[in-house]
């Protein structure tokens, strides 16, 4: 289908980077891009349907949900290659373990959060969005966003002080003195 107008190829080179950063955070490169290309086929299937005025977090929820369908036939690949090889041992502690950098303090502690968690903070903190761009992305309310972002923040903060409880070295036991004469 031509786009006669060009407002597809405006939206494309206006938001095509930053979809591809925002999946390219959640998932490998190569697979980040081919989020990037679904998310705006798409959006070319469904252009009426884009807020003129705000297409991007329109398209953040586009990607979210196709990067979701992704995360999920991985873990049903993943399901049925252990079956299929008899080892069916991997449970999501396993699956948001290895995706871990070694060292990295904010990782860890981002590991540690739920799905959720991590989403809103990425969207507000990685992503650049305000609240009422994040809410359209992920399909709530701006005041059920706040919410969650402040939980959000508010566990993050408790997840830091676990792993920087856990760093600092245990207190050294008092030296007792032998009484000998």
């Amino acid at each position: 289908m031509p786009d006669p107008d060009g407002g597809f190829t405006r939206l494309w080179d206006a938001h095509y980077d930053d979809v591809l950063r925002y999946a390219a955070r959640r998932i490998d490169h190569e697979t980040a891009r081919d989020i990037a290309a679904e998310t705006f086929l798409v959006a070319w299937r469904r252009r009426g349907d884009i807020p003129p005025d705000r297409p991007f977090p329109w398209l953040l929820n586009v990607a979210r949900n196709v990067l979701a369908n992704e995360m999920r036939g991985r873990r049903r690949r993943t399901r049925l290659w252990d079956r299929l090889r008899g080892n069916d041992q991997r449970g999501p502690a396993a699956d948001a373990a290895s995706g871990l950098a070694e060292g990295d303090r904010m990782a860890a502690a981002l590991g540690r959060l739920s799905t959720r968690d991590r989403e809103v903070l990425q969207l507000v903190g990685w992503d650049g969005l305000d609240a009422q761009a994040a809410a359209t992305a992920v399909g709530c309310s701006v005041k059920t966003f706040s919410v969650r972002l402040h939980r959000a923040r508010r566990r993050l903060t408790a997840a830091l002080a676990e792993i920087d409880a856990a760093d600092r070295p245990a207190p050294a036991a008092p030296l007792q003195r032998s009484h000998q004469v």
